[in-house]
């Protein structure tokens, strides 16, 4: 694996980036210890992914559902308990 110092790092950032996303892991080191290893993140793929409205037509939403506990949350918020 690559070692680069912080200058080194600062200067190819960009280079050494995409060689990390293509799976070139480097660590970034300060006075020859190593301080942090950059490697590239897994996405998700295939049915990994989540989507909005991966649960549409299995919840049903009563009808009031904007006025439940209406009376309760304005006691709570005017100091009634």
């Amino acid at each position: 694996m690559k070692t680069v110092n912080i200058h080194q790092a600062k200067t190819q950032l960009s280079k050494l980036v995409e060689e990390a996303a293509k799976g070139e892991p480097f660590v970034i080191a300060k006075a020859g210890k190593p301080l942090v290893k950059v490697m590239a993140l897994s996405a998700p793929t295939g049915k990994q992914v989540r989507r909005l409205g991966f649960m549409a037509g299995q919840i049903i939403v009563p009808d009031d559902f904007d006025g439940m506990g209406k009376e309760k949350i304005q006691r709570l918020f005017s100091g009634e308990v």
